[in-house]
């Protein structure tokens, strides 16, 4: 064997940040053992002993007759002489440690010097030896501090990623190693086939890049998942990790923001160093807003904003000088509207997969996901579920087939039912019903007027939506409800939004025809018919005096008004006049069928819920039949239930009056 491998072979010393610990402990140890003239206590001979006694200098003397020592405590004013330094370096009682001959001659010393007055302490006498109980007081804080050290360093020097100060610049990305991947696939989820589609397109892309680059194409450097909450953005990254064969770095936005200033974008480098190291993979980043949002905006305090620093960093890793070759990255919001233009821009998110609301049959497809594991009957029908659940998402969808699983299971039933999953959407769209909530005769009376005045006037209108249900229980806050499904239009016609804005304020124009006087209960539908007119007057162009007019302004941190004083006026005129209108109309209708709507608050009053084939039984067969109806016209009224979306529970805060859950389409 040649020198250099004898080089190489010979073992090195390996430096370790222990050595340090030890060091410190050992020089601390030194320090605290030494003695020397300076100490507070030092040990002397008999004879010096009597000497400073019979000079006066001692104030007390403490003797162990078992070991035969003895501690003499110097006076204040001499402790120069005995120690010959500063008494500021010294302790509070200051000492020195004698060993004498014997107790009967340590008597009569002690006697002797008493007498002639050159001592006049204190003398005690200690059976036993307390040099245990001395070192544990002497040890035990340096003990206790070296303790506490070791375990702040250890938590300094945690894992990767780790909350520690040393690793606090580290990414906490998740990893999942190429060949695990994660039990979520493309089969688990269902409905979203386009959104689906280029997510598995940028999976082969990884698997076979070479059917892609050989025609001159670039593979794609990110991909932005943006839609609703609840509509499956996350769920479509763990089946990426799950199908694709690359390593996987999954985290969330705020795991990037720190207080300590220049984290976040020390994070951002150690995430793109550990994925070129692991190229190619995929790099997924959910809530990218919390470190995304458009720059400039908000302007840092002290002058430096660490979540811009972090943004410029990511916006540098993704295209920057650096090259990313082989490294996709995903990421997940609900306000891509907030996120900075830079980031948006082709080259660094070259595409926007947009993860919307499932459509019908979409929602069948997930509700068959979602039964699997459910134990139900043969009465439960997931077209007829899917038809009365528009505006569902996929997290909403899940929770109705878990609620009706948790009803069943209350019920001590072996199955989930029809009823159970229709008990669960209402439970989830009204909350849990009230019947023991105390009502006057006319508040209930009241309350049976208003929502009647809800149902006949949707009755007779062509673009109101269908009912499906109404009722007086009180459920959560509210005190009635009134149930519809409307259409799943992709655009509204001014014709549209008038009926259904008719529809909502029936209830106020119930109360003040047949009762002669108005209450609180339309607070909701007031505030919903005033929002829906302005978004028609000032954003659409559907005003008679504004035509063709829209004053959106996208700018969320805009505090001026983007039309004049005096177009504002006009808006507010505007609304107004076609709130009034259809107001007027509404009171018209119900004076035109005056007593069918008596007839159906009465029959509120008594059964407390009320279907539309109740509500066709007194007014006849509805004649306007919309789409929904005709998908509906062979299955029971009394099956159907409620319909959803993003604002359609606004809960009563005063509980006096009722409100209804029902909330017009928007364009």
């Amino acid at each position: 064997m040649n020198d250099k491998e004898n080089k190489n072979n010979t073992p090195r010393f390996g430096f370790n940040i222990t050595w340090i610990y030890i060091i410190i402990l050992a020089v601390l140890g030194y320090l605290f053992l030494k003695g020397d003239g300076s100490s507070t206590s030092r040990t002397i001979s008999y004879t010096q002993f009597k000497t400073y006694v019979t000079e006066g200098y001692a104030s007390k003397i403490v003797a162990r007759k078992d070991d035969g020592t003895l501690t003499m405590f110097v006076k204040g004013e001499h402790i120069q002489d005995v120690f010959h330094t500063d008494a500021k370096q010294l302790g509070s009682a200051p000492s020195v440690k004698v060993e004498y001959p014997s107790n009967d001659k340590l008597e009569e010393f002690i006697e002797a010097r008493q007498a002639d007055g050159s001592f006049t302490g204190e003398v005690k006498y200690e059976q036993g030896n307390d040099m245990y109980s001395n070192i544990f007081w002497n040890f035990f804080p340096l003990m206790l501090i070296v303790g506490f050290w070791f375990f702040i360093m250890r938590r300094m020097g945690g894992g990767p990623g780790g909350g520690s100060v040393f690793n606090v610049g580290k990414s906490k990305a998740k990893l999942v190693e190429k060949g695990e991947g994660t039990k979520v696939t493309f089969k688990d989820v269902a409905g979203q086939a386009s959104a689906k589609q280029e997510v598995q397109e940028i999976v082969e892309f990884l698997k076979n890049p070479g059917k892609y680059t050989e025609l001159g194409g670039k593979i794609p450097k990110g991909a932005l998942l943006v839609g609703p909450p609840g509509t499956g953005k996350t769920l479509l990254a763990k089946a990426v990790a799950g199908e694709a064969d690359v390593p996987f770095f999954s985290m969330s936005g705020s795991d990037f923001v720190e207080m300590f200033v220049g984290v976040g974008a020390s994070r951002v480098r150690d995430l793109f160093r550990q994925a070129k190291e692991k190229s190619p993979c995929i790099i997924f980043i959910d809530e990218i807003d919390a470190v995304g949002r458009a720059r400039g905006k908000n302007p840092a305090m002290g002058g430096n904003d660490e979540r811009e620093n972090t943004l410029n960093q990511l916006l540098t890793e993704m295209d920057g000088f650096g090259t990313n070759s082989g490294v996709i990255i995903l990421a997940a919001t609900n306000r891509v509207d907030i996120l900075d233009k830079a980031l948006l821009r082709a080259g660094r998110f070259d595409r926007q997969i947009h993860v919307d609301l499932p459509d019908l049959n979409e929602r069948k497809e997930i509700f068959k996901v979602h039964l699997a594991p459910v134990k139900t009957d043969e009465s439960v029908d997931i077209d007829l579920l899917a038809r009365q659940t528009p505006g569902f998402s996929g997290a909403d969808i899940a929770n109705v087939c878990n609620e009706a699983a948790l009803i069943a299971a209350r019920h001590d039933k072996k199955t989930v039912g029809k009823e159970d999953f229709l008990s669960a959407v209402d439970r989830i769209i009204g909350g849990l019903e009230k019947k023991t909530k105390v009502m006057t005769n006319e508040e209930k009376k009241t309350i049976a007027i208003h929502e009647a005045g809800h149902a006949t006037i949707s009755w007779f209108l062509r673009y109101a939506n269908p009912l499906i249900k109404v009722t007086i229980v009180p459920r959560g806050r509210a005190l009635g409800a009134a149930w519809y499904l409307p259409e799943e239009r992709q655009i509204n016609t001014k014709e549209q939004m008038l009926d259904e804005m008719c529809a909502t304020l029936g209830g106020r124009a119930a109360e003040e025809l047949f009762t002669g006087h108005i209450s609180s209960g339309a607070l909701n539908d007031l505030e919903r018919v005033t929002k829906q007119a302005y978004g028609m007057i000032a954003y659409m162009g559907m005003s008679e005096n504004l035509p063709n007019v829209c004053y959106y302004n996208n700018d969320e941190y805009s505090f001026s008004k983007p039309y004049s004083e005096s177009t504002a006026q006009l808006i507010d005129e505007e609304v107004k006049r076609m709130i009034n209108e259809q107001y007027a109309r509404a009171k018209e209708l119900l004076k035109l069928h005056g007593e069918g709507h008596a007839r159906l608050a009465q029959v509120l009053v008594e059964r407390e819920v009320i279907f539309a084939e109740d509500v066709e039984n007194i007014f006849g067969k509805r004649p306007w039949t919309s789409r929904t109806e005709e998908l509906l016209n062979n299955e029971q009224p009394s099956d159907n239930t409620d319909r959803k979306d993003e604002n359609q529970l606004v809960s009563d805060t005063s509980g006096e009056l009722p409100f209804d859950y029902d909330k017009s389409d928007k364009a």
